[in-house]
């Protein structure tokens, strides 16, 4: 069987789409719920507690500043974990990407379709974070409609990332090693938390070149009204987390698929 490494174009990605929409409604209701849980706790465990504390951080609330950050981490672990658990699971146990290689689908297609379905997720995840702090007042609702591209982008360049190490895992076992060594770490090195200048030097540079600083660039300032500092170059920086791992995922997939 041959495994054709680029999409074969039009939208044959949006049947692979669909599939997974189709499997995930029957149990949206948890999922949803199951994306939330994270970033709401770290919304009201450390906006309740550290924002008593810190009081105001650039100009607003802690809580504020904390719900920004949290809409990007919530984009970020969506669309991290239903690559790396969930396409792993089509692509090895269930072996429905097998499957889908006897149709007219390329693995350029499922891959883009996996990462556009990821990338759905990761949007649903951060604007149901983005509707909990408009609710409570913490960003008006027309800044959470703004910030809506920005989150899908982030859900994509994460899901690009995810493939790579979907495609180099042998097992399930290898992706705590991931959440913990890559995925962690950027929450607290990418100003999700508290601001990247209070950061010694050595990890602002660090900061720099990490997908969710500069996805937490973006969305802070349009979710708090704020002007947008070097919008070109974040958005940018995230297209190019999503154009090179998907180049070099679908590569690593077609030499594991070929086996």
């Amino acid at each position: 069987m041959g495994v054709a490494t680029l999409p074969a174009g039009g939208l044959n990605w949006l049947a692979v789409w669909r599939r997974n929409y189709l499997a995930w409604k029957k149990a949206a209701l948890a999922s949803i719920l199951g994306n939330l849980a994270d970033p709401i706790i770290y919304l009201f465990g450390l906006g309740a507690g550290l924002g008593v504390m810190v009081g105001r951080v650039d100009g607003v609330s802690y809580t504020a500043f904390l719900a920004a950050g949290m809409i990007a981490t919530s984009a970020m672990t969506a669309a991290t974990f239903e690559t790396i658990y969930a396409a792993f699971g089509r692509m090895q146990g269930q072996r429905t990407w097998e499957a889908m290689l006897y149709t007219q689908l390329t693995l350029g297609d499922i891959v883009v379709g996996e990462m556009a379905w990821a990338a759905t997720k990761a949007a649903l995840a951060g604007t149901g974070i983005g509707i909990v702090a408009a609710t409570l007042g913490y960003t008006h609702w027309i800044c959470l409609l703004y910030a809506l591209p920005v989150i899908a982008l982030t859900g994509l360049a994460f899901a690009s990332l995810g493939m790579v190490v979907t495609a180099l895992a042998p097992s399930y076992d290898y992706f705590i090693f991931y959440q913990t060594l890559v995925i962690t770490p950027m929450l607290f090195l990418s100003g999700a938390v508290f601001p990247v200048d209070q950061l010694p030097v050595a990890f602002q540079q660090i900061a720099a070149f990490l997908p969710l600083a500069h996805s937490i660039d973006v969305i802070r300032p349009t979710m708090l009204g704020q002007p947008i500092a070097n919008v070109c170059l974040h958005i940018g920086v995230l297209c190019i987390y999503i154009v090179v791992p998907f180049l070099v995922s679908t590569a690593l997939l077609r030499r594991r698929l070929m086996r």
